[in-house]
């Protein structure tokens, strides 16, 4: 079993974490369709190729709520793939999806949730969710399916180049009908220090009461993947008791004060509750997080030991927007040769949930592991 760090050592990755989550620094790279409280672009994730461009991938969201179903509004409505030739500075869109060009057979689309993409040596690969009709819940439970919801599942489609992907099939890789985990949503990847490349993704009952995180290993292609571990990364106590769902898992540079450590940092989301509740006139007034309003945690673990993960985050949230809700969620850590780059959707004054960005340098990162 890995042994959790001293206080110091810790003391260091918050630090570290604080300041490449930095809500004032940050910058705004993509803008939602509308700004306006429900609209939102992100949950994906950034990746680099090998001629140095960045790609980047993510879901346009705007209104629609699932509790009166989503014919109330559009929802998540495109995934867009973004190319960047200067290092983030400006983006171009390049590909674009519809909900129904992520149909599977008969299962259509109703709302296109989170993404992942990755370069591999074949070429290129996409992880991708959305909400379907024409599965239903178990048997027993088929009446707690809501009039004009789905289900979700995540499918991957594979192409040898980037254009190829809106040609490719997407095949369903990740799909449950037990009713603990029945939603499966907003994939991520993870490649530990050493072996099997994980697929992260989150989990929700089919009474939507709580987010969870589960994984499963990919072996060798993207459509083959291990059994999936539910409980690896159990709901917070305080903060983060209604949703712990990963986002990014993060090896830490073994310089410094870690120069004899294997650590990686996870950031996730969490909040207190799934619903924006009423709060007593005169208690302290705080961002809570709630299903869309999430707040931000870092954790870590040792040595790739999933089976221990340790909160750096225990009683309040590490990252809180200081506009509009305190939303912040969904960072993503692209690492390059000369620096990490964060992006993440952050709340704004009018309630709009744009991706913004931030950079350390590895001079910078040294300097907080020293």
């Amino acid at each position: 079993m890995s042994k959790r760090l001293n206080p110091s050592l810790e003391a260091k990755l918050i630090a570290l974490g604080q300041a490449l989550i930095d809500q004032q620094a940050a910058r705004v790279i993509v803008e939602p369709q509308r700004r306006e409280a429900g609209c939102w672009f992100g949950g994906g994730n950034m990746v680099q190729a090998a001629d140095g461009t960045w790609y980047l991938v993510g879901r346009y969201r705007n209104h629609g709520d699932s509790r009166t179903g989503l014919s109330a509004g559009e929802r998540g409505f495109e995934l867009a793939i973004f190319a960047s030739h200067d290092q983030g500075q400006t983006w171009e869109k390049q590909l674009a999806f519809t909900k129904a060009d992520l149909n599977v057979g008969t299962r259509e689309v109703l709302s296109i949730e989170g993404s992942a993409l990755r370069w591999n040596a074949s070429g290129i690969e996409l992880f991708v969710s959305t909400e379907k009709t024409n599965i239903g819940y178990p048997n027993g439970l088929e009446t707690f399916l809501k009039p004009g919801t789905g289900v979700w599942t995540i499918e991957a489609l594979s192409a040898s180049d980037l254009a190829s992907l809106r040609e490719a099939t997407a095949t369903t890789v990740l799909q449950t009908d037990d009713p603990q985990f029945i939603h499966v949503k907003d994939p991520f990847l993870f490649e530990p220090h050493h072996g099997t490349p994980y697929v992260l993704y989150c989990t929700h009952p089919f009474s939507w009461s709580s987010s969870n995180t589960a994984y499963a290993l990919q072996h060798d292609q993207p459509t083959n993947l291990s059994a999936s571990h539910f409980s690896f990364f159990p709901r917070g106590t305080t903060w983060d008791v209604a949703m712990t769902r990963g986002t990014a898992i993060i090896p830490v540079p073994a310089v410094g004060a870690f120069v004899d450590q294997r650590i990686s940092l996870i950031f996730y989301d969490g909040g207190e509750c799934l619903r924006n509740l009423d709060e007593h006139a005169a208690a302290v007034r705080r961002p809570r997080g709630y299903s869309c309003e999430e707040l931000g945690g870092l954790a870590y673990t040792v040595d790739d030991d999933l089976n221990h993960i340790y909160r750096l985050s225990t009683t309040e949230p590490m990252f809180v927007s200081p506009y509009g809700t305190g939303c912040s969620r969904y960072v993503d850590v692209l690492t390059t040769e000369t620096r990490w780059v964060a992006t993440w959707q952050q709340s704004q004054d009018d309630r709009s949930q744009p991706l913004v960005m931030h950079q350390l340098s590895y001079d910078q990162i040294h300097q907080f592991l020293a």
